[in-house]
Formats: structure tokens, C-alpha cells, sequence
């Protein structure tokens, strides 16, 4: 019933292959957004076990599973709300060791894990495999969203050359709320980009801050001098 949403854009969607990069609060609801439109097979990559701390942003979780595999309990959610999604799962980090097993058969990437060293690292393999990423972030109330498309838009490491020495990961406040709703959005960047319906965010950022509820995008630009995505390191 979605108009210009045709039968074959949901073929599409049932033949695609999503890597979920992180089942947090980011990941974890593109990943049940994912089901529940249909996609045909989702692979789910989370090191760690689930904490109390968590649960604030946790919509796959639930109170019982604290102390278990984080990435094990999600699948166990996305089956029980979708039986016909494949699942497959990685209780290990995002690293350069094991990121083309982590991809392999993957149409796209969901990158969603609180640390710089693992969105580089699947960064830089997309780039180098021509996998579309969805990159997204937040922070407290603010958030922001953009595509990486290979060799069309601008990569992780044009936009960020450097870490920010300063950030301690999982040290930042989080409502969960937000990380749900920018959840919400990568699902919806990564259906356009599976299916080609729409007009998904191409060389551009969505930036919000939900304090005041401020939403714009930004003009973002390809690095032709970028050790990833231009000509270098690869």
C-alpha cells in the first residue's frame, strides 16, 4: 500500500543480505525494522553480554537476559517477530581478522558499534568490497545519519581523519529514545538502498538535535585524496 513501493521492491528486499554491525540501541532497532519489512536475511555481529546499563536502549532485550550473549538473545527476538528472516550470528568484535567473514554475501552494512576502531575497520572494507554502509551516531539528544556509498559518496575517513582523543567509548549519555529513532532511520536509509525506492541520502548528513528538535542536512564531500576511499590504502 506504499505508494511507488512496487512488488518487486519487496522482492528485493527479500533477497538482500544486511550485515547489523552492533545490536545496541542503533543497531538493535534497524535490525527489528529490518525484519519486519521483510528483508531475507540479516547477519547479526556483537561482542559482549548484556547489563543492566543497557536496557535503557534495548528494545530486543529483555530484563531476564542480563548476563547473556547480547547478539544470541537478538536473534532469538528477530525470529520469534519474524520466522522467515535468516539469521546468522557473530559473537565477536568488528576487526580486521575476521570483517570479511563478517560480510561475506552482504548486500549492505548496518555500522552501529560504540568504538572508532571497528566503524573504521568495516569503513574501510566496504569501500574495498563497494558494499553501501549506513553510518550513524549519537549522542545524548543529538544524532546524525549519512550513506557511504563506494566510489559515488564520501567514505567514514573523509569526514573523520582523525579520532577524537577526548571520547571514551560508552562513555556517553544515551536516551533511548533517540538511539531508537536514529535506529529507526538507518532501517529506512537501508531499505532505499537495497530496493532503489526513494531518494536515499546521497553526499549528504542528517543532523538533529532533539532538544529543540532541530533537523537539517549537510553537504558532505568526497576526499579524492582520502587513504580509504581515494586510491590509497586499500
Amino acid at each position: 500500500m506504499l505508494q511507488g513501493f512496487t512488488m518487486s521492491h519487496q522482492e528485493r528486499l527479500k533477497n538482500s543480505t544486511a550485515l547489523i554491525a552492533g545490536v545496541g540501541g542503533l543497531g538493535g532497532s534497524a535490525a527489528l525494522y529490518l525484519a519486519v519489512a521483510g528483508i531475507g536475511r540479516m547477519v547479526l555481529a556483537h561482542y559482549g553480554r548484556l547489563t543492566l546499563s543497557n536496557m535503557n536502549r534495548q528494545i530486543l532485550m529483555r530484563h531476564e537476559w542480563i548476563g547473556e550473549s547480547r547478539v544470541g538473545q537478538a536473534i532469538r527476538t528477530i525470529r520469534d517477530i519474524n520466522p522467515d528472516v535468516q539469521v546468522g550470528m557473530y559473537d565477536e568484535k568488528s576487526e580486521g581478522g575476521n570483517i570479511d567473514k563478517l560480510l561475506e554475501g552482504s548486500d549492505m552494512a548496518i555500522s552501529a558499534r560504540p568504538n572508532f576502531q571497528e566503524r573504521r575497520t568495516l569503513n574501510v572494507a566496504c569501500v574495498r568490497k563497494g558494499i553501501p554502509m549506513v553510518e550513524a551516531a549519537m549522542n545524548g539528544m543529538e544524532g546524525n545519519l549519512f550513506n557511504v556509498i563506494p566510489n559515488v559518496t564520501a567514505c567514514l575517513h573523509c569526514l573523520y581523519p582523525a579520532d577524537d582523543p577526548s571520547w571514551e567509548e560508552l562513555g556517553f549519555p544515551v536516551l533511548g529514545a533517540v538511539s531508537g529513532m536514529l535506529g529507526c532511520l538507518m532501517a529506512i536509509e537501508a531499505i532505499k538502498l537495497l530496493t532503489g525506492f526513494g531518494k536515499p541520502l546521497r553526499s549528504q548528513m542528517l543532523v538533529f538535535n532533539t532538544i529543540d528538535m532541530d533537523f537539517r542536512r549537510l553537504n558532505i564531500h568526497k576526499d579524492h585524496n582520502c587513504a580509504v576511499c581515494g586510491g590509497k590504502g586499500l
